[in-house]
């Protein structure tokens, strides 16, 4: 009992010192730190980054389109926040009846990160002994830089990548119904929970192709219907208080699909706006390389998700394609444990947390919407 205790302080300590140190130089409002300039507003400047805000929006409106109109004044149509999907938004609302809104909404992204770095210790111990999973699991709190950045500011992401990497775990130890639960979790949190379902459904079919005898009963995964069954459940909610059941469809230019892959390199799209991109091919060949050494470990389960992931954002067009792609992060993290385990990479490691930390702070001193009155966020 000692030994488990311990290692949650330890998860704990890896959620809430690296978003500390993050939050530090705007909690005491320096000027600058390492000689990047920061904006003196304090917390204000964490909580109003993008898409913060919105998600706050959602939570004190519940959606509603003629309160949304009343109190805020974003230059958006009231569509728009359909592309917000509500459980995080309601988890807002839960924890702003006892503080304020932004902090409430602070509060759920640090608890959804421990949870999301919880369950990829419990996902990675399986495949690595117990010391090495403890050494990953760190990695994993501050890598990549953009996953650090989301879980230290107001984000869906942190509970999203929390349902995804639960759902996988119940998934791939034959536990159907927290498999399911989980991926309604996520499903109801980011539209792209639903690839959870799809994913199931290909490696269900990959296991009866090979005959696999370990494979997924059929009788026993009617529970992974949560999954799309949540999914309704958003559209429903969206007809009950935004009087349109196709809502998210009708919320703008937010699922940045193209119908060619590689569109980010349009320099000219809307999302894009720049032909500073070539790092862009590094998470491509690191997604598609992780990807394949999934097939070849036949970790068919965790290759079928990163894959159709990774397939999905060959067709985003948006500068900020890491994002869309951190759910499979920790199961490239799987692919490669090998590498990772090794001096080389240990020491390299300690070398870059120091840009992962100085972009982080770049980052969100710059991502920031504009809020000239912060009342109707209280």
């Amino acid at each position: 009992m000692n030994k488990k205790f311990g290692k949650y302080l330890l998860i704990l300590a890896f959620t809430l010192i690296p978003t500390i140190l993050v939050w530090l130089p705007f909690f005491l409002k320096f000027d600058s730190f390492w000689g990047i300039p920061l904006p003196k507003n304090g917390m204000e400047t964490i909580v109003a980054n993008y898409d913060g805000p919105l998600y706050l929006v959602a939570a004190k409106t519940l959606y509603n389109k003629v309160l949304i109109g009343q109190s805020f004044q974003f230059p958006l149509p009231t569509e728009y926040y359909a592309a917000h999907f509500p459980l995080f938004p309601l988890l807002i609302k839960a924890f702003g009846f006892f503080i304020n809104y932004p902090y409430a909404m602070l509060i759920v992204t640090l608890i959804s990160s421990f949870l999301a770095i919880l369950f990829f210790e419990k996902l990675i111990s399986q495949f690595v002994d117990e010391k090495s999973a403890m050494f990953l699991t760190f990695v994993f709190s501050v890598l990549p830089a953009r996953w650090l950045i989301v879980r230290s500011v107001g984000s869906a992401d942190p509970l999203f990548v929390a349902g995804i990497l639960a759902s996988v775990y119940f998934f791939r130890n034959k536990k159907y119904w927290q498999a399911g639960i989980w991926g309604a979790v996520a499903t109801f949190t980011k539209s792209p929970g639903i690839l959870l379902f799809v994913a199931y459904a290909i490696s269900y079919l990959v296991g009866l192709i090979n005959k696999d005898k370990l494979n997924h009963s059929l009788k026993k995964i009617y529970p992974l219907l949560l999954i799309p069954a949540s999914l309704i459940l958003v559209f429903v909610f969206y007809k009950i208080t935004m009087g349109d059941f196709f809502a998210y469809f009708h919320s703008g230019d937010n699922i940045h699909l193209g119908f060619l892959p590689f569109q980010i390199f349009n320099y000219s799209a809307p999302w894009v706006g720049t032909f500073w991109l070539e790092e862009i091919i590094f998470i491509y060949l690191i997604g598609a390389a992780g990807v394949y050494k999934l097939i070849a470990k036949k970790e068919t389960d965790l290759a079928c998700f990163a894959g159709l992931l990774f397939l999905v954002i060959l067709f985003v067009s948006h500068r900020d394609v890491l994002r869309y792609f951190l759910p499979a992060v920790p199961f490239l993290f799987v692919a490669f444990s090998d590498v990772l385990l090794k001096k080389e990479f240990k020491i390299a490691f300690v070398i870059i947390l120091i840009p992962i930390y100085l972009y982080s702070l770049a980052f969100i001193s710059q991502n920031v919407m504009p809020i000239s009155n912060w009342a109707p966020f209280l």
